[in-house]
């Protein structure tokens, strides 16, 4: 009975993970796209690094890519986690001084960081469990742990 719970649990965890990929994903694809491309009226490459300096090549880097592996489970902890130092570093410089909440209602000078918890809270998951059964990187000959099956966790 047991192993019947567990197998179950498993599944559920796995679409699960796989869900919570696809959707922050998708999010984080098109924010950065935004960012790298100028797409869905975003500022573009150029125009983003002249706002926020050298670092904007990363933060896009990290948004548009760490996205697309999140979508399709390739260095799906490595991208969660990127895009997690990418949230916090956004809330110490830009958001946090704006409060918790997001300015739905034009009141404030700028965004909260409300937004930015809710993505770290959707990542933590995939950083602690990897990328579930359904993902690329399971079907790639990647390096395996010593005597296991699995990947070295930072190449799930």
């Amino acid at each position: 009975m047991d192993s019947e719970t567990t197998t179950r649990d498993r599944s559920a965890v796995d679409w699960a993970l796989l869900v919570a990929r696809i959707v922050v994903g998708v999010i984080f694809m098109a924010h950065g796209a935004q960012k790298l491309f100028g797409a869905f009226g975003g500022p573009g490459l150029s125009a983003f690094v002249q706002m926020i300096g050298p670092l904007g090549y990363l933060v896009t880097i990290g948004e548009f890519f760490g996205g697309l592996g999140l979508v399709v489970g390739f260095l799906s902890r490595f991208s969660a986690a990127s895009i997690i130092i990418i949230m916090l570093g956004a809330v110490t410089t830009i958001h946090g001084k704006f409060g918790f909440f997001m300015n739905w209602a034009g009141n404030q000078a700028g965004e909260g960081f409300e937004y930015h918890l809710l993505a770290i809270g959707a990542l933590l998951p995939i950083v602690i469990a990897g990328p579930g059964r359904f993902a690329v990187g399971r079907f790639l000959r990647l390096p395996k742990v010593a005597g296991k099956e699995r990947p070295i966790p930072v190449l799930e």
